[in-house]
Formats: structure tokens, sequence, C-alpha cells
């Protein structure tokens, strides 16, 4: 019997910062392909806001926390994800759906990516429970009124988080 295929995939995302929320989808993406990449977006338009951290140390926070997964690898992007996907031979992305806002928006960008390349498939995993309230600007919002960040992104992360925002 033929060893199984299970392919490349991208999981795309700004990571500012990263949360237990795109770290469970990271891990569980990891299981099913046979390589993984996770791509930071360099320079966001969705939110039109800046990023608090640099895409260098968005990078190393992700590579700190999937250190052991040995199909993971993180890179950073500028172009279109769907050229990203193709010049690392993925036929796959991997993003997670917390809520019916979450499938709107990504709905239209499914539309849009299988536009440009209809070879790539669009996945989502659904949160986690204990993950499905989770957001970078919910964990910025919790960090500048000095929230408790323990339970929603790695220590390292909340430490610069409350560094930065105290600015």
């Amino acid at each position: 019997m033929a060893e199984l295929q299970r392919g490349v995939a991208v999981c795309p995302g700004t990571y500012d910062p990263v949360t237990y929320g795109h770290l469970d989808i990271i891990t569980r993406s990891a299981r099913v392909f046979d390589k993984v990449f996770v791509a930071v977006v360099n320079k966001p338009v969705r939110k039109g806001s800046q990023t608090v951290f640099k895409t260098e140390e968005r990078e190393e926070f992700i590579r700190a926390e999937v250190k052991d997964l040995q199909n993971v690898e993180i890179k950073s992007f500028d172009n279109l994800l769907v050229e990203f996907a193709r010049q690392n031979g993925a036929t796959a992305i991997v993003k997670g759906l917390r809520a019916i806002s979450d499938f709107e928006y990504e709905f239209e960008m499914n539309q849009l990516n299988r536009t440009m390349d209809p070879e790539i498939e669009s996945i989502y995993f659904m949160s986690s429970p204990n993950f499905s309230f989770l957001s970078s600007s919910g964990v910025k919002e919790l960090a500048m009124f000095g929230g408790d960040l323990s339970q929603l992104v790695p220590w390292q992360v909340a430490v610069r988080l409350n560094e930065e925002l105290q600015r």
C-alpha cells in the first residue's frame, strides 16, 4: 500500500500577537499535513493598522512555540497569499473559524483565492472551545488595561506586549 501524501499547507496570519488559538490551529494543521508554512503577514492591510511587533519578532514568538513540530516552518510574506502558497508548493490554505463573523469574511476571501488559483483549497478548522473567543485584538485590549494574559498567549508574548503597550 502506498504511503498517503498529505501535502503542503499555509497557515496565514498577522499573528500580532500570536495567541494560544493560533498555536492550536498550527499544531492541528501539522498533524494533518506533511509540511506547514506559518505565513506571517509582513504588511497587514486588512485592519488598516500598524502592528505592535515587527515581523521578525512575531516570527520568533511563533518559532519558540512550535520548535518541536519538525514539519512547521515560519516565513513572512508581503505578496498575495495565493502567490505565497504557489511559491512554497502549498495546495491548501488553513485558517481557524471562531464565529459567524469569521465565516463571512473567510467565505469572501475563499472565493477570491479560488478565482486566482482553483487548485489551492481553503480548509477551515473550527476553533477549540476554549479558544473560540480569542483574538489578537482582544488580547491587545486586555493588555492595555492590565488584564491577565496567562491563559491567552505564551508568557514571553505577554511580557513583551505589556512592555510595548505601556509606552
